[in-house]
């Protein structure tokens, strides 16, 4: 008698248990197949910008922009400070030197003035009195030298001629001594006068060198009030185009105050904005060129401003040769700024791929185009179009340049057409 054989039954829960076995296996095998670089991924190769390696000559340069301004600037600040009562010319006015642009008043500044020249006048006037007793007074010394001359004069004849006569007895001895004593008086009275005399000269010089020291002092004070009071009518100080005028009528203005400014027009340079990355590699000398017009024109930097604001530096670059026509003031230029020397190097176009690898690696294509490998690299320096291959690859190597955002993990590109 045969015995019937049962078939073997799974159970649900059995079949769930060997489907999350087989899962958990797939897992670690595309793990494992992923950490040994295994991984490929298939691209279009129209999504792809694909560049040959080549030999060329390359100069580290960097992009900066710049502003043309005029090659000198005079600034205009208020020496005074005032109410702007009239202006005379508007802002872009052309200029020539010495002509009115606006006036200001300060009465205070005006009350000082007419102090001042107060001063002046009544210090005049002392001066003048001063002179006139001083020369009074020299003229009553001159004659009381003269009174004291004349009876020297006389004491001596009278000596000389007693003298005689003593000799001869004709007089006696006490009226000789008597004109004897008084010739000795008057030449001591002379000698006095002779002093005074020279004293008094001396103190006269002394006097109206300090009067006319003092005079000049107070003459010099009032020329700078009147040179201070004249500063309220603000002038070009050179021939130019007034431009940045901040002045209205009625407007009050404190002494030191920004007005406006004068452009030279007799040329131009360019102020650039460089990166602090930069500032031990830029040096005046340097050049940077730039297209205008569909013609390159040179600049060289004259002027480096080591002060950082903002992370950013700038410098001063004037036109070397041929300033380009048309160009104007406050226009913006995008200049190209040599940081080496011409060279030959393994040059690489500059793509997408740099955000990704930080230059590290590329994808290299195969000799058929088909397939693109990562291959490890080393770059140095870059300017506007390539980086600089050190390191990695050789001149004719096909390589991705193109973005590599949705190939961080992939090892190798599988290429269709």
């Amino acid at each position: 008698m045969d015995v019937p054989i049962e078939k073997k039954k799974f159970s649900k829960s059995k079949l769930l248990t060997w489907g999350a076995v087989a899962v958990g296996v797939l897992f670690i095998l595309y793990a494992v197949l992923s950490s040994t670089g295994n991984s490929k991924l298939n691209v279009k190769k129209e999504r792809l910008s694909i560049s040959t390696i080549k030999r060329g000559v390359f100069q580290e340069n960097i992009p900066v922009n710049g502003v043309v301004l005029p090659i000198t600037t005079i600034y205009l600040d208020a020496l005074e400070g005032g109410r702007v009562e009239e202006k005379y010319v508007e802002d872009g006015a052309v200029m020539k030197q010495g002509e009115p642009i606006l006036r200001l008043t300060n009465t205070d500044l005006e009350l000082s003035l007419v102090n001042q020249e107060t001063s002046v006048y009544n210090l005049l006037t002392q001066m003048q009195i001063s002179q006139n007793a001083a020369r009074q007074n020299t003229i009553n010394k001159l004659n009381q030298f003269t009174d004291v001359q004349n009876s020297l004069i006389e004491a001596e004849r009278l000596y000389e001629l007693n003298k005689k006569l003593y000799e001869k007895d004709a007089v006696g001895r006490q009226e000789f001594i008597r004109s004897e004593n008084e010739y000795n008086y008057q030449k001591q009275r002379m000698q006095l006068a002779k002093q005074i005399l020279q004293q008094d000269s001396v103190a006269t010089r002394q006097e109206q060198q300090q009067i006319r020291s003092s005079y000049e002092r107070t003459q010099n004070a009032l020329e700078l009030m009147r040179r201070k009071v004249a500063d309220l009518i603000v002038k070009a100080p050179v021939d130019g185009q007034l431009t940045s005028l901040d002045a209205e009528i009625g407007q009050s203005k404190i002494k030191g105050e920004r007005l406006g400014q004068i452009d030279v027009l007799n040329g131009f340079k360019v102020r650039v904005d460089i990166d602090e990355h930069y500032i031990a590699r830029i040096y005046p000398g340097q050049r940077g060129t730039f297209t205008f017009n569909n013609n390159q024109y040179t600049l060289v930097i004259k002027k480096v401003y080591t002060q950082v604001t903002n992370g950013r530096f700038q410098v001063d670059m004037e036109f070397e040769g041929d300033v380009p026509d048309g160009i104007r003031r406050g226009q913006t230029l995008q200049i190209q700024v040599a940081l080496s020397q011409e060279k030959e190097a393994l040059l690489v176009p500059k793509g997408g791929f740099y955000q990704t690898t930080g230059g590290n690696w590329m994808f290299k294509l195969s000799e058929d185009g088909s397939h693109a490998y990562r291959v490890d690299i080393s770059l140095g320096s870059q300017n506007t179009d390539f980086y600089e291959i050190t390191g990695g690859l050789q001149p004719g190597d096909r390589v991705v340049t193109s973005s590599y955002s949705n190939y961080e993990d992939i090892e190798e590109l599988v290429i269709n057409e």
